[in-house]
């Protein structure tokens, strides 16, 4: 009974429900801060900066000049394919192919997240480029000109648009240690290859990364794909794919 009567105590107590609180939801307030408001702290700074001064930060003139001047044949033919593959219509099969097998598979919640997280990244960037109207860089030739505004880069907002969502689709496997290391090199080399071709300034990579990554994990946080639970024995899917969680059928219901 003493039991009882602490525990109701404790239940009334402010400073005992916070720190109960936040030992409950600690893993997503670190996501929430480290994932989300960090990056797009760093993006809103770069915006400032750039609306600033159209000619960049100090380090964008040095660090375009230092990748160029390692240019060789080779590495045009490198840089040129991977250009094209980095491009947001390349991308677009890829997440149209992984949302046909979602639908498939009845994995909503997961290709609700695919859809919400990719377009809203196309959205974004469109309307960012044309707020911004940033003119790309015009230190020197490039082998493969871009006639578009440059902040952020499409190709950057891409590429982690990509990597994240499959991150978060493959977060309840063993996969996404693969997806990791690959879309991590898959991210840089992007951003490479719109450096080296010179039609980019690291500003708008940097702009790029950031502002995608706090989107898909924002996202990501509201929709939670990472919730599904592995594949039963009889192949049905878990519940948190096809059904709303607790706290979504009672939002609509208040509403």
């Amino acid at each position: 009974m003493e039991k009882v009567k602490t525990a109701n105590k404790e239940s009334q107590s402010p400073v005992s429900f916070l720190k109960n609180l936040l030992i409950a939801r600690w893993r997503s307030l670190l996501l929430l801060l480290i994932g989300v408001y960090l990056p797009l702290q760093a993006f809103e700074i770069l915006t400032v900066k750039i609306w600033q001064n159209q000619a960049g930060l100090p380090w964008d003139v040095p660090i375009l000049l230092g990748v160029h001047s390692t240019v060789n044949p080779q590495l045009d033919v490198l840089a040129v394919a991977l250009a094209i593959i980095g491009l947001p219509w390349t991308a677009i099969p890829i997440l149209g192919a992984i949302a046909l097998i979602l639908l498939l598979q009845k994995r909503w919640r997961s290709l609700a997240y695919l859809l919400t997280a990719s377009v809203g990244s196309i959205i974004i960037n469109r309307l960012a480029k044309e707020l911004m109207h940033r003119v790309r860089p015009q230190l020197w030739q490039s082998i493969a000109p871009e006639s578009s505004f440059a902040f952020p880069s499409a190709h950057a907002m891409t590429s982690i648009t990509l990597v994240a969502i499959l991150l978060f689709l493959t977060w309840a496997s063993s996969w996404r240690w693969l997806v990791l290391m690959f879309g991590s090199l898959y991210v840089i080399a992007i951003a490479w290859c719109r450096l080296y071709l010179g039609v980019h300034f690291p500003s708008d990579i940097l702009a790029g990364w950031m502002v995608a990554l706090g989107w898909t994990i924002g996202v990501s946080l509201i929709i939670k794909p990472y919730r599904t639970k592995a594949k039963s024995v009889d192949g049905d899917r878990p519940e948190d794919e096809t059904t709303l969680l607790p706290e979504e059928r009672k939002l609509i219901t208040e509403e």
